[in-house]
């Protein structure tokens, strides 16, 4: 069930007299009504049921044709006289203590103190910094893959937007430290900064980094500086809609199959996930050193091995073909061949079905640090 709570954070407002003791009408005409019902029971010698019958068509006023009310005795027309009276003042008390509870935001309180309880129960979820338009399509893609979606956006409008689509929404400025400590940045699998402002997403990543700093951070950014800027401030990716719109549109025109075939990936059964390998030897055990063509994934599982990006100084390995230099001390050794060496520190990139990559994390088992889905 999707959670449609909105935080917003908002100056208190002064609570009357009322709000600061919101149950006091409610137990007024609770007692009211027990006291009635102990006045007919001693003036009439009715039953428990048939006292709180008569207290209950009283103040409603719909019963005074009931049997009762003909054969009641003198004391007993002064319990319901008096009942009526007191029943006039104390559901017009109830009532505008109710109305008063809404004036004041005592109920808005009550939801986000709700809201702050689920927050905190949150766990291994995606936090998204802004919904604009990039957000809506990262949002859209997110919740296709069935991950748990924290929105963080400031505009009202744009709230509204991802309220309208199911989206848990937290209303305030991602760019403070208390903002993302609320939104569980110690206990998300990623945080995405797709505000619309450059120095506003490098502010996020800084807070984010600063709070958690073993979080997969990603950033957007509209230029090369700002990508730059990003990174250094500790952003694990950055993207820029515009290059990678850019390089889309380039490969449509050149390779119009390769894309074709891309976007049939996307729509089948297929996935990518990026395995982390440890950086320790003695946790890969007897994995470490062996080779692809030894390991022999695609025979034992049925899923492909993509790609292998290197830890920075990898002595002993044997980079075949594919390799790649990322400008970072890191190496990209794409449709890596069988005699590719696995060692510590090493990421791989495997394309297969879910079944098929569920057959490959258990075969790395141990080896294995962290395991992130790529969606399609």
């Amino acid at each position: 069930m999707a959670l449609l709570l909105r935080h917003r954070r908002r100056p208190p407002l002064p609570p009357s007299r009322r709000a600061r003791r919101p149950w006091r009408a409610p137990l007024a005409l609770a007692g009211l009504v027990n006291l009635a019902a102990v006045g007919y029971r001693f003036t009439e010698g009715w039953d428990w049921g048939d006292c709180y019958w008569m207290v209950l068509i009283t103040l409603s006023t719909l019963g005074f044709s009931d049997s009762h009310t003909r054969v009641l005795s003198s004391s007993g027309r002064l319990v319901t006289t008096l009942l009526i009276l007191g029943g006039l003042v104390v559901v017009q008390i109830s009532i505008q203590g109710v109305l008063s509870l809404s004036e004041s935001g005592y109920f808005r309180r009550l939801r986000e103190r709700r809201f702050r309880r689920w927050l905190q129960s949150m766990n291994d979820h995606v936090i998204l910094c802004g919904y604009g338009r990039i957000g809506r399509e990262i949002a859209d893609r997110v919740s296709r893959e069935g991950v748990p979606l924290l929105v963080v956006e400031l505009d009202e409008e744009c709230c509204e937007a991802a309220e309208n689509e199911g989206l848990p929404v937290l209303m305030a400025d991602a760019t403070l430290d208390e903002t993302l400590l609320e939104a569980g940045i110690d206990r998300c699998r990623s945080l995405v900064a797709a505000l619309s402002s450059n120095a506003a997403n490098l502010y996020v990543v800084l807070s984010a980094r600063g709070l958690a700093p073993d979080c997969r951070l990603i950033a957007r950014a509209d230029s090369d500086e700002s990508e730059r800027k990003l990174r250094l401030a500790g952003a694990d990716a950055v993207v820029s809609p515009y290059v990678s719109g850019g390089r889309i549109m380039a490969a449509t025109a050149l390779r119009p199959m390769a894309v074709t075939f891309t976007d049939l990936l996307a729509g089948s059964d297929c996935e990518v996930e990026e395995l982390q390998l440890s950086d320790s030897a003695a946790a890969l055990g007897p994995l470490n050193g062996l080779t692809l063509g030894e390991l022999d994934l695609g025979r034992r599982t049925g899923a492909l091995v993509l790609a292998v990006r290197l830890p920075a100084a990898s002595p002993g390995l044997r980079p075949s073909r594919g390799t790649e230099s990322t400008g970072r001390e890191r190496t990209l050794i794409t449709n890596p061949g069988r005699d590719l060496q696995l060692g510590p520190g090493q990421l791989l990139v495997v394309m297969g079905s879910q079944a098929q990559l569920q057959a490959v994390t258990r075969i790395l088992g141990s080896a294995l640090r962290s395991v992130e889905h790529l969606p399609g």
